[in-house]
């Protein structure tokens, strides 16, 4: 998400990164392709709608309201949703199993009953970091959950990227993150990229599966401040990056190889926060929204922000991973 405050932070932060661009990071972006505009999925005045994940388990979509307070599970075939309130903002979700998940909440991430809503506390990062909050996160190929904090004000790079295990053993990953949104990993888990929002990139890495650890930091992709400011992340069976806008109205695809973008998708929403595959056969991409940081004519123009939308993107996604080390897919 971001607020009025990102201009000045894109400005300063540009100044900062010290990464090495990828060399074709400012090529033309290729002819963009076509691609279907959305359908309304399900209607509802979500705050801030983020968190998108496919339970391909289940075929349901999980998915978050940050400033609501909720989890939500809804269940495409027969069009019901719901919810659970948490006692704090809660910034992502991530499937266990089958009657759990684990949440990322202001004081820290919890284990939470999918059946029940009951709360378990697993760690307590930043308990007492009270200028941050908790943003975007998924697990990588082991199981292991990567979340990242925020800045509250958007003012200050006071976020880190967090690794925590099944059993709550929590190790820093990245520092000096103003807000921590997307993160993926590549299928033949080599790369995983990443998305501080003020910074307009998606930063790559390179991922060590064995160790689940990351070198090597670089700039992948380059998103122009035209499109809007890159949130949340997905990646299809093409390693192929399809990032929410915020302010930008749409689903971007982005080739991390050249930095170019390849396609985009349009939404009826003015802040496009995340995306996820799903479907039976992974070939629908569910879209979260907000309905938050609008102009009056903004909100007289997109009245389902906030909504959850839905694509067919012309291309397949992969499977997500769960947390834990049961139930890791099989690509």
């Amino acid at each position: 998400m971001r607020h009025t405050t990102l201009l000045l932070l894109i400005i300063t932060t540009s100044l900062l990164v010290c990464c090495k661009n990828n060399s074709e990071s400012n090529l033309p972006s290729e002819k963009i392709e076509p691609v279907p505009t959305t359908q309304l999925e399900f209607k509802i005045q979500s705050q801030l709608g983020e968190g998108a994940f496919w339970n391909h388990q289940t075929n349901e979509f999980y998915w978050v309201d940050i400033l609501g307070k909720k989890l939500h599970i809804y269940n495409p075939e027969t069009k019901t949703n719901y919810s659970f309130s948490t006692p704090s903002r809660i910034g992502t979700v991530v499937p266990k199993n089958d009657f759990s998940a684990v949440v990322a909440l202001d004081d820290g991430i919890y284990l939470i009953n999918t059946k029940t809503g009951s709360l378990e506390v697993l760690s307590e990062v930043e308990k007492d970091l009270t200028l941050n909050r908790f943003n975007d996160g998924k697990s990588d190929p082991k199981g292991n959950l990567w979340v990242g904090s925020m800045n509250l004000k958007e003012d200050r790079a006071s976020g880190s990227v967090y690794k925590i295990s099944e059993t709550g053993e929590t190790t820093k990953m990245i520092d000096s993150v103003t807000i921590s949104n997307g993160i993926v990993w590549t299928q033949d888990q080599k790369t995983m990229y990443y998305i501080d929002t003020p910074t307009a990139q998606i930063r790559a890495y390179d991922y060590d599966n064995t160790t689940a650890t990351i070198s090597n930091e670089r700039v992948a992709v380059e998103v122009s401040t035209d499109l809007g400011y890159p949130d949340g992340m997905a990646i299809d069976s093409e390693d192929m990056l399809w990032v929410g806008l915020w302010n930008g109205n749409a689903v971007a695809r982005f080739n991390p190889k050249t930095g170019k973008l390849i396609s985009k998708i349009e939404v009826p929403a003015h802040n496009v926060t995340a995306c996820a595959f799903g479907g039976d056969n992974l070939d629908k991409l569910y879209i979260t929204t907000a309905s938050v940081d609008m102009t009056e004519e903004e909100k007289a123009k997109y009245p389902l922000a906030g909504s959850v939308f839905v694509a067919n993107p012309g291309v397949k996604g992969v499977k997500s991973h769960f947390f834990g080390n049961a139930k890791q897919p099989v690509q």
